[in-house]
């Protein structure tokens, strides 16, 4: 995947494509990432990118002319997103969309935004990271970035790494844990501490839960999607309506072929009873 970015502060981006992931990604010929200044394209004397709005209002706007020439340097050929709070909320989906095209440009905007001729111009797709304002596009950039690349086939090692986590799988990943099998802190003075934690003299030991240390894979994959549907269940009720209900509706319509997410029988029945537990997040069409 190619990448371009257009930035006013291009020296935001060099820890972020230089560490873990993204590093491995670009070592390995994955990901290829041009980041350049804004400023660089200004024919300004004084490299001025910004001006006040017409029409009155508070703060500045960005100005045009280096971006079209910036874009006339770059060339075509590229989706083009402008990182914008008014935009497409970037979600998993939208994520394994963009992870499908090969070369992508993303336009950091500053300030209260960009002339509205360079979006309408170029044609750019409007995207969001939440309802929220930042001071500048290039934090969500960066988001978007590392949402996109980690998706790519080889960048995290294992290719069904990223379908297992939350979001992608339709449930919030399962606890995770790793040794010691039994972990012992002292608790005199620990915050948070209490007499339930303890055992012994002022100790406190948390065990990781027995059925992972069993050995037995199908319970271990039983409890762990339990674990998946109770904390989907009590922090996004929303997605687990949404799995319930693409369960019920795959059991409805019997001409339809297996789905990658067609339960079987004992997920069935750990589904129905995590639903009778909670049951605000009943499916809409049970």
């Amino acid at each position: 995947m190619n990448i371009d970015i257009l930035t006013l502060f291009p020296g935001m981006f060099d820890e972020t494509l230089n560490t873990s992931i993204l590093r491995r990604a670009r070592e390995r010929g994955t990901l290829n990432v041009s980041v350049r200044d804004i400023r660089a394209y200004s024919a300004d004397k004084h490299r001025r990118t910004d001006d006040c709005p017409f029409g009155g209002g508070a703060g500045m706007v960005m100005t045009p002319q280096p971006v079209f020439d910036a874009m006339r340097d770059i060339g075509g050929g590229r989706r083009l997103i402008y990182m914008s709070p008014r935009g497409r909320l970037l979600d998993g989906s939208l994520a394994q969309e963009l992870g499908r095209e090969e070369n992508l440009l993303i336009l950091c905007g500053h300030y209260e935004g960009m002339d509205q001729r360079v979006l309408d111009h170029f044609a750019f797709e409007e995207i969001s990271i939440g309802d929220y304002i930042l001071t500048g596009g290039e934090l969500p950039a960066m988001v978007l970035i590392d949402a996109v690349v980690r998706l790519l086939p080889g960048v995290l090692g294992n290719e069904s790494a990223h379908a297992e986590e939350s979001i992608y799988s339709g449930l919030l990943e399962y606890p995770q844990y790793t040794r010691p099998a039994t972990f012992e802190f002292d608790a005199a003075g620990a915050h948070g501490s209490s007499p339930a934690d303890a055992s012994g003299q002022g100790r406190i030991v948390l065990p990781v839960p027995e059925v992972l240390l069993s050995g037995n894979h199908r319970e271990i994959r039983l409890w762990n999607f339990r674990r998946s549907l109770e904390l989907t269940a009590d922090l996004r009720p929303d997605l687990f309506r949404r799995f319930a209900d693409a369960q019920f509706r795959e059991d409805a319509e019997t001409d339809a072929g297996p789905s990658k997410t067609q339960l079987t029988k004992e997920e069935k029945r750990i589904l129905e009873d995590v639903m009778r537990r909670y049951a605000g997040a009943q499916p809409a069409n049970p």
